[in-house]
């Protein structure tokens, strides 16, 4: 397939559901490339603009990526009281880096990525989205399995590990990040008061795999808090879990402002007020 070429009748039938299919016009080929793992294109898509697209399955789009993105890493961010090491596992397009960077407080963020080809791809083509975060001095980058980091990592080092990876249900290689074994040793890198948060696949689509990851959450920590948003190009709710042996998001969501404002971090969706309301508004099942 030639690059930079219009389309005319070419789509992309992706999965929402079991049930469900969401049909996307493909404008545009910008850039197509292959690794050991999955096809990587950056796309035109109409009504969404840039598009990053793995194995045909949507993983960031122009229009909407900041809605995912901001409500993955503030809440949890901000629950903590001063998070300076966090660690990413997953996030290979650098916009979860770009929202962690944004937080003032951050001494060291860790990026976790299994596959070299996608986090180039992303720094070659993806700056709208990762914003140069890639050469922030306070970034490391490291290629190898997450579950295989995690092992590795020293006791109680971490304040926030974000978990970006893709959906329980929807990979092999992902899906024992997932597990209970797998946050009991997120729970042991974690500082005492540590936070962590995962997104969760899609409570309304995939209710049983969501479950399963929250008993998994449960597992290991204390204080859990729920909430979930429906992103348009993904064509489905998507779930978030944020959890803490120290702290509980409802109990915080009052100084999420005041943490914004005082770390400078500038948002386009995420506030206290809209966090409460998700929270409020509890979990999205058939």
């Amino acid at each position: 397939m030639s690059t930079r070429e219009e389309f005319e009748g070419v789509y992309i039938v992706e999965p929402a559901g079991r049930y469900l299919r969401l049909l996307l016009k493909v404008n545009r080929v910008y850039a197509l490339e292959k690794s050991p793992y999955q096809e990587i294109v950056l796309a035109d898509i109409e009504g969404f603009g840039r598009s990053l697209i793995l194995d045909k399955f949507i993983q960031s789009t122009e229009k909407d990526e900041y809605m995912y993105h901001e409500l993955l890493v503030h809440p949890a961010m901000c629950l903590h009281p001063h998070p300076e090491k966090v660690l990413i596992l997953g996030g290979g397009e650098g916009a979860t880096l770009r929202e962690v960077l944004k937080h003032t407080t951050v001494r060291e963020a860790i990026m976790i990525d299994i596959d070299p080809v996608v986090v180039e791809f992303s720094k070659k083509y993806l700056e709208h989205m990762h914003k140069g975060s890639f050469s922030d001095p306070r970034v490391r980058v490291i290629i190898m399995d997450g579950k295989d980091y995690v092992k590795q990592a020293p006791n109680n080092y971490f304040d926030v590990v974000i978990m970006d990876l893709t959906d329980p249900y929807a990979s092999e290689i992902a899906k024992p990040l997932y597990s209970p074994e797998a946050f009991r040793e997120i729970r042991r890198i974690l500082r005492d008061d540590g936070v962590v948060v995962t997104q969760a696949g899609s409570s309304y689509f995939y209710p049983d795999e969501y479950k399963w990851v929250l008993s998994s959450v449960k597992s290991s920590f204390k204080y859990i808090s729920e909430y979930w948003f429906w992103v348009p190009s993904f064509g489905l709710n998507v779930n978030f879990i944020v959890a803490s042996n120290v702290y509980r998001l409802e109990d915080y969501v009052n100084n999420i402002d005041e943490r914004l404002r005082e770390r400078g971090v500038i948002t386009r969706l995420v506030s206290g007020r809209f966090i409460d309301g998700l929270l409020k508004i509890g979990v999205l099942y058939p």
